[in-house]
């Protein structure tokens, strides 16, 4: 069988990947070897060589890689905590910016106490990212997600079967919109934490092919501020959270103070400004006040 050695490959990929404007293309061209191989990206070490077939398949997944298709799209998952997502066409594909927002809320579901069970309300919750990186790493909470787009909800289903199959506490997902007044009247006051990435981007951005081309518009949109979705959802959180619960919403980085104004003006307290990886304002954490 004829083989072929992989590191030439991968430097051969990643200059293919850079000159077709990806931002990351030597951890792309990695990632996408791992893929084909079917072995962790950090043993490829251990792989020095590879079949004819293997090399086809890398250059063909490269190839599409430079056309701008999602990282995602080819290898079929994202991260997100300690689990790994189902993504394709249809979903919005969780950031790497969003782990921030859930490590925010791991640290508040530690300082809930223990008198009741705790509730979190993961809303726009596109492929589950969020609600089922929370139910992973506290089996305890009762986690409710909540998403209006009938093909980012069958993704989030399927993930949410897979995860509950391997034995993660089921959550409840609910086909609903964030902006309705009646949204989740059964839990209202009940809820410790409100977790959201919503459709936030300003109409006018410009965006990356892989997001413009391939995120659907609904997931990514907000109308001329970013805040129309952000809006109507604030005087939901608020009438969901129990007095001193918490909400965390990411946010474009052009209106983080748009989002810090709405929550003040709903008589939410110690409003906080959270930067991303890179330094720029991304999500805004807030209390919901005591009685």
């Amino acid at each position: 069988m004829n083989r072929a050695p992989l590191r030439p490959a991968i430097r051969e990929a990643a200059e293919v990947l850079a000159a077709a404007g990806v931002h990351s293309p030597g951890t792309d061209a990695e990632l996408l070897a791992a893929h084909v191989l079917g072995v962790d990206r950090m043993r490829l070490a251990l792989v020095p060589m590879v079949t004819a077939d293997q090399l086809e398949e890398f250059r063909k997944l490269v190839a599409r890689r430079a056309e701008r298709v999602p990282l995602q799209h080819l290898t079929g998952t994202a991260a997100m905590g300690e689990i790994d997502l189902a993504v394709g066409p249809g979903v919005f594909i969780p950031r790497p910016e969003t782990e921030l927002l859930f490590a925010w809320a791991l640290a508040q579901l530690e300082a809930v106490g223990h008198e009741h069970q705790p509730i979190v309300v993961d809303l726009c919750t596109g492929s589950g990212a969020l609600a089922l990186a929370i139910a992973h790493a506290r089996p305890d909470v009762q986690v409710h997600a909540v998403e209006l787009d009938s093909e980012a909800i069958a993704w989030a289903r399927r993930n949410a079967l897979q995860l509950a199959d391997e034995g993660d506490t089921p959550i409840d997902l609910h086909a609903a919109d964030v902006t309705d007044p009646a949204l989740l009247t059964q839990l209202t006051g009940t809820v410790d934490i409100v977790v959201s990435n919503p459709p936030y981007i300003p109409a006018a951005a410009e965006l990356d092919p892989e997001v413009a081309d391939h995120d659907p518009h609904r997931a990514l949109f907000g109308g001329p501020d970013g805040l129309d979705v952000i809006r109507p959802m604030v005087p939901n959180i608020a009438r969901l959270l129990r007095p001193g619960g918490a909400v965390a919403i990411e946010h474009d980085d052009t209106n983080g103070s748009g989002v810090a104004a709405l929550l003040t003006a709903a008589g939410f307290t110690a409003v906080v400004e959270h930067p991303d990886l890179a330094g720029k304002p991304r999500f805004v954490v807030a209390r919901f006040a005591a009685e």
